[in-house]
């Protein structure tokens, strides 16, 4: 006879507050291990946050070198964000999709016009939720304009997501091995990631003898991409970050994207920029790709825009390729997408960071902590590369060699950090930090864009002594 009776809520809700060895146990039985949590033996639990900090039950302050893998641009809590959150949420929190809002159609407005004046292209906006939602978005945008072509390009070391369509054109087979591929398919051309690249070229060289080996395919029809009689290409578009995001935030010379994109100008191949991860002022400008003087046909931007308070994403594309003519009503739909909270907090952090010279503060933060990772690569033999743009900044751990990658040294600096036992002065701190790279040896620093120099001086200390704590493991 069976003897267990149902589950009820009573045997699991409590009067009083789980301890944090209970919710342990009940995270163990009742949530799915399918997220990136439980890549840390223990993670860990917050209480509350504040800036640039996230704070324990203890009150141990860890200050936040990653804020949300660069969702949180503007610092948590956000006076003047959280504010707009709470005054739409008492007016209107919710409203069907088939029906419009102010903030929506302004939101829409902005992001256009600005798009228009940097660009030099008209063209209109599509919001989602997910930035993985909205590479999906742009899939399907690309493939209805291109009559149907499901081949993309990608880089080695791209991400773009993890849905079975963003997975596709993501480089790491880890993300799809399970599940196979969903009609999407990339072929990955290698980024000019200068520290791993041939010795003896500079930046720039590399970046041209990468676009060279790309423009190769178009030579012949026998390397597989082209039709020289037809004048077509079996490939729709190409997919590229910036800067690279999950593949360690490697930056690439300001000459590549220019010669890349005269390349698939020329055999018409469509750029597509993912701006989910560097977009929203994280290098210093509103897009990433500004810097390197092109025109995207498609950006594709999420995360940051609401500084993580409410999910939203969205997809800017060139009038002939989002028109109502080629992308009627019902082409794509997400309950959520284009949602007033979403919208509305969005729609504010348009509005503030064009009151401010963001860009000029955000370089001169960038080049004042690169150049603290720089006096710390002096100091300790494993940190093999530093570099960034902007508040993107990336610090490579490699054996004592300053090249051999070192994935366990850098898996350690991070639980290290997170134990929360960190002091300077009188005071304990944690540090968060995130892994990034090829080899997973990577810290990609995406610090608070409201981060006060006393914070990157208080950064670069607790560097410091977890960098001298692995020394002396």
């Amino acid at each position: 006879m069976n003897t267990h009776r149902p589950i009820k809520l009573s045997d699991i809700a409590s009067p009083l507050p789980h301890s944090e060895t209970e919710l342990r146990q009940l995270e163990d039985t009742y949530c799915s291990h399918g997220d990136t949590v439980h890549y840390a033996h223990q993670p860990n639990f917050f209480e509350t946050c504040e800036g640039s900090y996230l704070y324990d039950s203890k009150g141990t302050p860890f200050l936040d070198l990653q804020m949300w893998y660069s969702a949180v641009n503007f610092g948590y809590r956000n006076p003047r964000l959280n504010a707009v959150a709470h005054r739409q949420l008492d007016t209107l929190p919710q409203v069907a999709s088939q029906y419009l809002h102010r903030e929506k159609v302004e939101l829409a407005a902005l992001i256009a016009q600005d798009a228009e004046r940097k660009f030099g292209s008209k063209g209109r906006v599509h919001f989602n939720v997910g930035g993985s939602q909205a590479i999906e978005d742009s899939l399907k945008l690309v493939r209805n304009y291109s009559g149907g072509k499901s081949l993309m390009f990608a880089f080695e070391g791209g991400y773009h997501g993890r849905t079975l369509g963003a997975s596709s054109i993501t480089s790491s087979y880890r993300y799809r091995r399970r599940y196979g591929h969903f009609g999407d398919r990339a072929q990955f051309i290698e980024f000019p990631y200068h520290f791993r690249g041939p010795k003896g070229m500079s930046k720039e060289e590399y970046g041209h003898q990468c676009v060279q080996k790309f423009a190769r395919l178009f030579e012949s029809e026998y390397n597989g991409v082209w039709d020289p009689k037809a004048g077509k290409a079996e490939f729709a578009a190409f997919y590229v970050e910036p800067i690279q995001g999950t593949g360690g935030y490697v930056i690439p010379p300001m000459n590549f994207f220019k010669e890349l994109k005269q390349v698939l100008d020329q055999h018409g191949i469509l750029m597509v920029v993912d701006e989910i991860q560097m977009g929203v002022y994280r290098t210093g400008k509103l897009w990433s790709i500004e810097h390197f003087g092109v025109n995207p046909d498609v950006l594709v931007f999420g995360k940051a825009i609401t500084n993580g308070l409410n999910p939203l994403s969205g997809v800017w594309a060139r009038e002939e390729l989002i028109n109502p003519g080629i992308f009627p009503p019902g082409s794509t739909h997400s309950t959520f997408a284009s949602n007033p909270m979403g919208t509305a907090v969005a729609l504010e952090t348009m509005k503030m960071i064009e009151e401010a010279d963001f860009g000029a503060t955000i370089m001169e933060k960038g080049a004042y902590f690169l150049d603290g990772l720089r006096d710390l690569q002096k100091r300790h033999r494993i940190i093999g590369d530093v570099d960034g743009l902007g508040l993107a900044l990336r610090c490579e751990i490699c054996a004592e060699d300053g090249f051999t990658p070192d994935k366990a040294t850098m898996d350690w600096l991070c639980d290290e950090g997170m134990k929360g036992d960190l002091k300077v002065g009188t005071e304990m701190y944690g540090l968060v930090l995130d892994v990034g790279g090829y080899h997973k040896n990577v810290i990609t620093l995406a610090p608070n864009l409201l981060i006060t120099f006393e914070e990157i001086d208080l950064a670069l200390t607790l560097l410091d002594q977890l960098l001298v704590r692995a020394s002396k493991r």
